[in-house]
């Protein structure tokens, strides 16, 4: 696996450049990856603690993981995040020590679901593992004035970054889905992230109770879309592709609501 150099002045990154720097040069050092994260894991104040017996987090190579058993299960288990030496578990690790806590809570979610909800069918997690797998992928939490946020859950786009786009300055984005970290890798237009907006910060308590995560309230945002995350986006036909910056999804009709 070729751990190249990245580019942490990118916005997406940027929040993770303190503990990813020396990872990231450990592990071109030739350091595994999961001792590299757990030397970073060292430097800091408080390991997350996991599981019923607030077992400390460590990270381990994946062959720790027994087969057949669940991953989000093993974690809560052990405290033990099983890591292999790929970009995919580098940002995972990444969200990790810098939202310890968030991580830890999409893990607790994760293991409540699996003790008390009963099985899904073959293949399926249900709906809460659904969404707390959405946002543990593909997650970001968003900070902005209350008219961004309504813009957002409307789908306004050319409000949205037109109108609106000078408050974009007092807006803050951290993307915490390490999926979306890995493709960003190479950015794409079409890159969505799930956005949760609520707290003070991803530091904060949460993601919201299991009842509503449940529903999926997340807002679909194109993160090349953001000022001053993509110089193309300076263009105002940059917002004009369809297939991309999709429009609002009509409303159900009453008939239709009601199976008419």
């Amino acid at each position: 696996m070729d751990f190249h150099a990245l580019d942490w002045s990118r916005p997406w990154w940027a929040p993770y450049r303190a503990c990813g720097e020396p990872v990231l040069a450990a592990r071109r050092a030739g350091m595994p990856l999961h001792e590299a994260l757990n030397r970073a894991l060292a430097r800091q104040p408080e390991a997350p603690r996991l599981g019923p017996q607030g077992l400390p987090l460590r990270f381990v190579a994946q062959q720790a993981l027994p087969p057949g058993q669940g991953y989000e299960d093993f974690v809560a288990a052990t405290g033990c995040v099983p890591t292999r030496d790929n970009w995919h578990d580098f940002f995972n690790g990444l969200v990790w020590l810098r939202f310890g806590a968030l991580k830890a809570r999409l893990n607790a979610l994760h293991r409540q679901a699996l003790e008390h909800e009963p099985p899904p069918a073959p293949g399926r997690r249900g709906a809460l593992r659904d969404a707390l797998t959405l946002l543990d992928e593909n997650g970001a939490w968003l900070a902005a004035p209350t008219p961004l946020h309504e813009a957002l859950r409307q789908r306004h786009w050319q409000r949205l970054f037109g109108e609106l786009r000078p408050l974009w300055a007092q807006a803050r984005l951290v993307i915490v889905g390490h999926a979306l970290l890995e493709q960003l890798l190479e950015p794409r237009k079409p890159l969505c992230a799930h956005v949760w907006g609520e707290g003070e910060s991803p530091e904060a308590p949460w993601p919201p109770a299991a009842e509503r995560l449940r529903a999926k309230p997340f807002s679909p945002l194109p993160v090349l879309g953001v000022p001053g995350w993509w110089a193309a986006n300076e263009a105002p036909d940059f917002y004009a592709d369809a297939q991309v910056f999709r429009p609002p999804r009509p409303a159900k009709t009453l008939a239709s609501a009601a199976g008419g």
